[in-house]
């Protein structure tokens, strides 16, 4: 059985030099964070729109977090990002950061990390991953792909 120790070794490893953030996790090894260790927080990223129609994890409320890393409409930078975030997590706590395909994930582990943030990981492909040949999500990668549980749309 891998504990959350191995997965965090793991995601750790996947940071190179250049990474500014502690690593990335599958979404397979988010949701074994999540259901291993109650003290592991996911913060969703995306716009409220987007949770609101597209779907969103289904995890214990406790554990989940959600900060727009843009705002919607217009997609503008969320300015109180960072207060944000600190209302909902501790600086030493393990932040797992979800978007939709993990771009904004990556960008908001970056941020939060340069604040003092100390165990921000990004959550591969996302929630809905890449698109197809035909421009769907949800058919390539992410937690949706995966089989993990998710409500909504």
């Amino acid at each position: 059985m891998t504990t959350a120790a191995d997965i965090l070794t793991t995601a750790r490893s996947r940071a190179n030099e250049g990474t500014p953030y502690a690593g990335a996790v599958t979404p397979q090894e988010a949701y074994d964070l999540l259901q291993g260790d109650a003290a592991v927080k996911l913060i969703d990223v995306r716009t409220t729109a987007e949770r609101d129609w597209v779907g969103r994890v289904d995890i214990a409320d406790t554990q989940h977090g959600a900060v727009q890393w843009a705002t919607y409409p217009g997609g503008v930078p969320n300015p109180d990002f960072l207060a944000q975030l600190a209302a909902q997590a501790g600086k030493d706590e393990v932040l797992l950061f979800l978007c939709r395909s993990g771009v904004r994930s990556r960008h908001a582990a970056k941020l939060a990390t340069e604040h003092g943030y100390i165990n921000c990981f990004d959550i591969l492909e996302g929630f809905e991953g890449d698109k197809d040949a035909d421009g769907h999500r949800k058919q390539i990668g992410g937690w949706c792909k995966a089989g993990l549980p998710w409500l909504g749309a």
